[in-house]
């Protein structure tokens, strides 16, 4: 079997593969008591993912260059990562709702790069002088894996609106009181020169004992009042839980996929200068690359400084996954500017 059967091959197989994967996720979110539908699920996506790779190690034979050179393989990398992230984040979450959301857009992709684009346009290519350098493999792979992680966990925050029906929820352990204490659901009360955390469930108004401000052990007798917390949750403890898992998985795959991105803008700019002369000349491609670096610092400033949670910053990755998609494919159907000779780099 030659390398370029082998590539056809394996396209059609990863297409299938991820198809299948994707209506087996979709099974086990409709029917939760189907426990083998995770196991299948994360099998789908790892032979997926290992599919991917050994086209694009054997493309990157047949043509001996890092294969990121045009659409179809940037595509098919991108997928990968997509894959790849998606591993990382279904053993971290435990979840199976991660795949029900990366595994049709994994589909969604395989198979526009493999049933849509002519064949023309899915054969390698001579590179172009500009990109026969070796920040090729630096920059580009590293912008891919930037946009496949910015991907996984923007398309995390939707699935966090979607669960939560777009309220604006109290996540359990996630919220930062005055002070820096953080509550994890408990409400923070102080007696003397000692802050106890006592679970708000358990304070109904009786009494309790404490250790008095002189810390010599003497137990003494008070009446805990307690104001009710208003709370407008309409939402069951088990999606309440699974909101919190996918908050806080999504954030943690956005904080791999910033500096992912702050690392590939910046070689793309040592690139640049060697290239053209220049760091940053205000490209399509480079401005929107800034904006969606602006968009995903935007999301993380809330999250850090300004301790945000649930579905405030849910909005801004989502509105960040539509922005990614326009710095990799939307600024390329312009066929203008710099990087319109790399067809969707």
């Amino acid at each position: 079997m030659n390398l370029v059967v082998l590539q056809n091959w394996l396209d059609n197989a990863s297409f299938a593969v991820l198809f299948c994967t994707m209506l087996v996720y979709w099974v086990g979110a409709a029917f939760p008591s189907l426990s083998v539908t995770a196991a299948l699920g994360t099998a789908g996506m790892a032979i997926a993912n290992l599919s991917i790779a050994t086209l694009l190690a054997a493309r990157w034979i047949e043509a001996g260059y890092f294969p990121l050179s045009n659409l179809y393989e940037s595509l098919f990398f991108l997928t990968w990562g997509i894959t790849a992230v998606h591993l990382i984040a279904e053993n971290s979450s435990r979840s199976r709702l991660v795949g029900v959301v990366t595994a049709p857009v994994a589909m969604g992709i395989t198979a526009f790069a493999t049933l849509t684009l002519p064949s023309d346009m899915q054969v390698s290519e001579p590179l172009v002088p500009a990109l026969k350098s070796n920040w090729l493999m630096m920059h580009v792979s590293v912008m891919m894996l930037s946009y496949s992680a910015l991907m996984v966990g923007a398309l995390l925050a939707i699935a966090f609106l979607i669960v939560t029906r777009g309220q604006n929820i109290q996540l359990q352990g996630s919220s930062v009181g005055a002070g820096g204490y953080r509550s994890n659901g408990y409400k923070l009360l102080k007696a003397g020169e000692l802050v106890l955390s006592t679970p708000v469930a358990e304070n109904n108004g009786f009494s309790r004992i404490e250790t008095n401000k002189n810390g010599n052990g003497t137990a003494v007798l008070d009446v805990v009042t307690t104001t009710p917390i208003q709370t407008t949750q309409t939402l069951s403890p088990q999606r309440l839980n699974l909101a919190e898992t996918l908050d806080n998985i999504s954030y943690r795959i956005i904080g791999l996929g910033f500096p992912l991105l702050t690392i590939g803008i910046i070689a793309g700019g040592v690139w640049a200068n060697e290239a053209w002369g220049t760091y940053w000349s205000w490209d399509p491609k480079e401005t929107w690359a800034l904006i969606t670096w602006l968009v995903f610092a935007a999301y993380l400033h809330s999250r850090i400084t300004r301790g945000w949670q649930g579905r405030k910053p849910a909005i801004i990755a989502a509105a960040g996954f539509v922005v990614v998609w326009i710095c990799y494919l939307g600024v390329n159907l312009l066929g203008k500017g710099l990087h319109s000779y790399g067809w969707f780099l």
